[in-house]
Formats: C-alpha cells, sequence, structure tokens
C-alpha cells in the first residue's frame, strides 16, 4: 500500500531533475525526520543518508549547535532587504569567508546555480567596465556542470540537461576535462593534467581577447560521476589564465567546505582564484545560501558615481540573516571540532574498509577525496541507477548513483561502522 505522504506528493508536487511517471512504480522516500547521518521515513525506518541530501549536509541532520544558531537569530531579525540595509550575521560572515579565502566582497544569492550566474555576469561587466567590452565569451571543461539557469546550463556540458534548452543557451567553448579515467593507458594523472591544460593555453592563445572567464569544478566533477583530477590542472590553470588575462572562477559550490580534504579544493592546488562560488555546506544543509567572492580589484571595478557602472543583480532574500547565522555556525563548528584534521583521519579508515569493494571484480577506477569516494560499474545498463537505487533503500541507504557511478558523500559525522554497513550493503548489491 502507499504511503499517504507519497500519495500526496505526486498529487501536487513536481520533484526536481525526475521523470514524474517513474515515481509510480519506484516512489520517494517519505521522510519524517532526521538524526545525524540517519533519515527516518514515516513508516520509522531509518536510512544512512550517504549523499548527505544531494551534498549539503555537512554535520548530520538535526545539529544542535546549527539549529541554536538559527533559533538566537529568530528573536532578532528574520530578514531585511540588502540593498540600503546591512545586518551584523552578514558582515560578520563576509569578514570570515574572506579571510579564509584571501578574496574580497562578497555577493549573495541563495543556490548554486545563482552564483553561477553571477559569477559569469560580474566577470563580463568587468571587462565592459575596463573598457574591453568583447571579452564577453566564457570557457568550460568537458562533462562540466554549474547548474540550470540559463547562464548556469550554458557552461554546463551534461547532454541530459542542455539538449532540451539549447535554442535559449549562449554558446560557450567545453575543453577537454583532466578527469584521469580519461587518460591514455600509459599515461599518468599528472601527464594527462599538463595535456589538458596544453589545450587551454592553445585556445586562450587563439582567443583571449574575446574571452571573459575560464569557469570549473576544482579537483571533482560532481554530475560527471565525482570526476577526479590531479590538482596541477588547477595550478596550470592559473597561470594560463593569468598570462592571457582571463578570470578563473571556481565552482566550489559541491566541493567546498572540507569536501576535499582541505576547506576548499583550491587549497590543495595553492591558488586563489579571480571568483569562487559557494552554496550547499554553506549552512550545513540547513537553509538556501549562494555566495560569490571576488578579488578587491574586481569589486574596484564596479565602483563609481555611475548607477550603470554598477552590479545591478538583485535577489529578494539576498544575505538573508537566518540563513548567514547559519553560515557562521557552520564556521564555528569547523574550528571548534577541528573539522579539517578528523575528516583527514576518518576518511583514511574508512577508505581501508573500502579495500574489498575497490578490488570487486566489477569495480573500475575506484577513486577517494576527503570525504568522497566513488566507482564505476563495468556492465551497468541504462536501468541502473535506479535500480541500484531502489535496492539500497531496500538496505537502509539512500544513494542516487549518477549513470554507471556510485559514491559516498556521507555527512562528516558518520562513523566507521555506519560506512562498513553502507560497504558491505554494497558488496552485497554488486554480487
Amino acid at each position: 500500500m502507499m504511503d499517504p505522504l507519497v500519495q500526496r506528493t505526486l498529487a501536487a508536487v513536481w520533484h526536481p531533475c525526475t521523470q514524474m511517471k517513474h515515481m509510480e512504480q519506484a516512489p520517494p522516500l517519505a521522510v519524517a525526520a532526521g538524526d545525524g547521518p540517519w533519515l527516518i521515513g514515516t513508516d520509522g525506518r531509518r536510512y544512512l543518508d550517504l549523499i548527505s541530501s544531494w551534498w549539503v549536509n555537512l554535520f548530520g541532520h538535526n545539529e544542535p549547535r546549527i539549529k541554536a544558531a538559527i533559533k538566537d537569530q529568530l528573536d532578532k531579525i528574520e530578514h531585511v532587504l540588502l540593498a540600503g540595509c546591512t545586518h551584523v550575521p552578514v558582515v560578520e560572515l563576509s569578514e570570515r569567508l574572506a579571510a579564509l579565502t584571501g578574496l574580497g566582497h562578497a555577493f549573495y544569492a541563495s543556490d548554486g546555480a545563482s552564483a553561477t550566474e553571477i559569477a559569469l555576469k560580474m566577470s563580463a561587466h568587468y571587462w565592459r567596465n575596463v573598457g574591453r567590452p568583447q571579452k564577453n565569451s566564457f570557457v568550460s571543461l568537458a562533462n562540466g556542470y554549474h547548474g540550470e539557469t540559463v547562464g548556469a546550463l550554458s557552461v554546463t556540458d551534461v547532454a541530459l540537461f542542455k539538449e532540451q534548452y539549447a535554442p535559449l543557451l549562449r554558446p560557450s567553448v567545453s575543453l577537454p576535462s583532466p578527469d584521469f579515467r580519461l587518460a591514455e593507458e600509459d599515461e599518468s594523472a599528472t601527464d594527462y593534467a599538463r595535456r589538458c591544460a596544453k589545450a587551454l593555453d592553445e585556445h586562450l592563445g587563439r582567443h583571449a581577447d574575446t574571452t571573459a572567464a575560464l569557469i570549473l569544478e576544482p579537483l571533482v566533477q560532481g554530475a560527471a560521476g565525482m570526476a577526479m583530477y590531479d590538482p596541477l590542472y588547477l595550478e596550470l590553470a592559473r597561470e594560463i589564465c593569468d598570462r592571457h588575462d582571463v578570470h578563473l572562477i571556481a565552482d566550489e559550490i559541491a566541493v567546498g567546505f572540507g569536501r576535499t580534504g582541505t576547506m576548499f579544493a583550491c587549497e590543495r592546488a595553492g591558488i586563489t582564484p579571480d571568483f569562487m562560488c559557494l552554496s550547499k555546506g554553506i549552512t550545513g544543509g540547513y537553509l538556501p545560501l549562494s555566495c560569490v567572492l571576488t578579488r578587491d580589484n574586481i569589486y574596484q571595478a564596479f565602483y563609481g558615481d555611475e548607477t550603470a557602472r554598477g552590479f545591478l543583480h538583485s535577489h529578494s532574500y539576498t544575505g538573508n540573516p537566518l540563513a548567514c547565522r547559519a553560515a557562521l555556525a557552520v564556521l564555528d563548528i569547523f574550528a571548534q571540532d577541528d573539522v579539517i584534521a578528523q575528516n583527514r583521519a576518518k576518511a583514511a579508515r574508512c577508505t581501508e574498509l573500502m579495500a574489498e569493494l575497490a578490488e570487486h571484480e566489477r569495480v573500475r577506477h575506484f577513486r577517494q577525496l576527503g570525504m568522497i569516494w566513488a566507482f564505476d560499474v563495468k556492465d551497468a545498463d541504462v536501468d541502473f541507477p535506479l535500480r541500484f537505487h531502489r535496492a539500497a533503500l531496500d538496505r537502509s541507504m539512500l544513494l542516487r548513483p549518477i549513470g554507471a557511478t556510485v559514491y559516498f558523500m556521507p555527512p562528516y559525522c558518520i562513523d566507521e561502522t555506519q560506512m562498513k554497513r553502507a560497504v558491505d550493503a554494497c558488496l552485497q548489491l554488486l554480487g
């Protein structure tokens, strides 16, 4: 018998990234509550949230310190427009993010795609403000994903999302991805990164005069199946962009806030981008918030007497105080709990627990970076993702394969016993 909540959702809710007809045979999980790494169904059953509820939940569901911060803020101000007003949480958050990234002013919105839109517009507008309006095109990486609004989708290279809306999109250029799975058999990940960087250099050598920015996901291309690449590519891309006078936009929406083993993925390559896009984990999964940080010299190019010279982009909930307080609580937890160091130790132990999984005959390209693990299933067919997802739910795990790729991206509070349970269940599913 179908859960009453599922019946109601099928009648009233249009779910994201979903062919709704499929839900008739594979109904959504009806969730009533959460507890640490667990989701609790309306029937009381518990499920390990191994994907952090679409990569947003950092410290587990029902985290008391984040909840306390939001509750405290509710007694002060829930929201005020940021056009002509300001408030303590948005100022403090901006100051702390600047200290962490080395970038100056922060511009806020609500979601990752909005952050991408802001960074693209800001880059092109900068070049216009400095007298080079012809620099208004963008370069991205093959198989990259940056969101599904029109501008973000223009620099996304995932056909499933993009093809239906192609007539609405602005043309952009996709260059080779340094995803190490695409290297030649006798080619190291580092050598392949150099080859992809050379392609970037050659393209900008011809088109730098019309290119505003390169946008990329640092180290891990999420929607490409957790495609991982060598940090050398980021180092080379930074140098190439500098030499050709092209901005570098780091889309840290999925990989920021500790996912790759450092607070931000760019740190692993020792680089600072011109723009950094943040969202997902910024509030620990509690409230919608996104942010674009940029260099002071870029900010200064918008500063002047003319209104049209300013960055005329708005969003009603920009810098929402409740969301900013949640984000400040997240930063406090990182400091109080020494999260980065704890995650490194936990990641090493969990990777050891996956040794048998990594050697399974159906597993290809087992890979790990920080608190992200992934592998490809060699004989996966078109129905594999949904079939594996449903079978995982039967074993009390929330997993959503990306094509042939199964990945774990759990909340940081997951423990070894829970991870071993997930690994054992995956071994059963692989046979």
